[in-house]
């Protein structure tokens, strides 16, 4: 009796991408900021858990992990490194950096050149690697000159250091500026079901063939009220409103690289399953005109 990869790994049945048009990913992969405490400050309630989390990812097919050095701040790449190194072969990690620490839910941009070279540098260190997969821009500082921040990024890039490099929470403005300067692999912004201020970004993407990694992507809102256009539609399908809601980004563009973020296991499988999920024609278009 044989066995289907998407039964095994089933993040596979989402399909791939390649990243910056060489580096292969499952395009469902997982986000690390919720692995840390309250206020993506300190240390998880269950460290043991967070790092089940992660193993358990990588059993059900999930290959690109996304972190930052601002996660906790470090906590969220000292776990990756505690849980899956020495990484397998298509383990593919992106980090941040760009974004300081204060405290508690406190975030403020730093695009100095020399910080971010300096963020690289732990990253590296961090995570165990000789060279970081995709190295994101994670807030462009206002006080610094965009081609700056993102020469610097470039310049780690023809160093070997850095494999390819991205941007978070950006205009198709600053994304095409930022093009100018060195080849932009991905664009990271807040888009889900019931939110997308960043669809011209994604059409924009789209177009290009750039990865568009939506954060909190399963945010759905009164949506899923009882009653509601997803809640029938995942009791159609026997599924969760967050899976549907995953299965529509999957559906939007082929460029779609969800992160969905948990700490537990049980949660990692449910969200895992929604890459199995398969919207027809008349399914997305309702569930796009009832999250506008």
């Amino acid at each position: 009796m044989t066995t289907s990869l998407e039964s095994t790994r089933p993040a596979a049945a989402s399909g791939t991408f390649r990243l910056g048009g060489d580096l292969e990913i499952t395009r469902l992969g997982y986000g690390t900021m919720q692995l840390t405490g309250p206020g993506v400050w300190g240390e998880p309630h269950d460290r043991d858990e967070a790092v089940r989390v992660l193993r358990r990812a990588v059993e059900l097919g999930v290959t690109f992990f996304d972190t930052a050095d601002s996660y906790g701040p470090e906590v969220a790449e000292n776990l990756l490194r505690q849980a899956l190194h020495p990484y397998v072969d298509d383990v593919v990690i992106a980090t941040k950096a760009g974004l300081t620490r204060q405290g508690p839910g406190i975030w403020t941009p730093v695009g100095r050149p020399a910080y971010l070279r300096q963020q690289a540098e732990l990253s590296l260190r961090r995570l165990g690697v000789e060279r970081i997969d995709l190295f994101q821009l994670h807030r462009i500082d206002p006080e610094v000159p965009l081609e700056d921040q993102v020469g610097e990024l470039k310049a780690l890039q023809d160093e070997g250091k850095v494999r390819h490099i991205g941007l978070s929470e950006v205009s198709v403005e600053q994304a095409e500026a930022a093009q100018q300067v060195a080849p932009i692999a991905s664009v990271q912004n807040l888009y889900n079901l019931t939110n997308r201020s960043s669809e011209a970004l994604l059409d924009w993407a789209t177009e290009r063939g750039v990865g568009f990694i939506p954060w909190f992507p399963l945010a759905t809102g009164k949506l899923s009220g009882e009653g509601s256009p997803l809640a029938s539609l995942a009791a159609e399908h026997d599924a969760t409103p967050s899976q549907l809601a995953l299965a529509w980004l999957l559906r939007r563009s082929p460029v779609v690289l969800p992160i969905p973020g948990t700490s537990s296991v049980a949660h990692l499988e449910d969200n895992v399953a929604g890459a199995g999920v398969t919207l027809n024609d008349d399914e997305f278009e309702a569930l796009s005109a009832a999250g506008r």
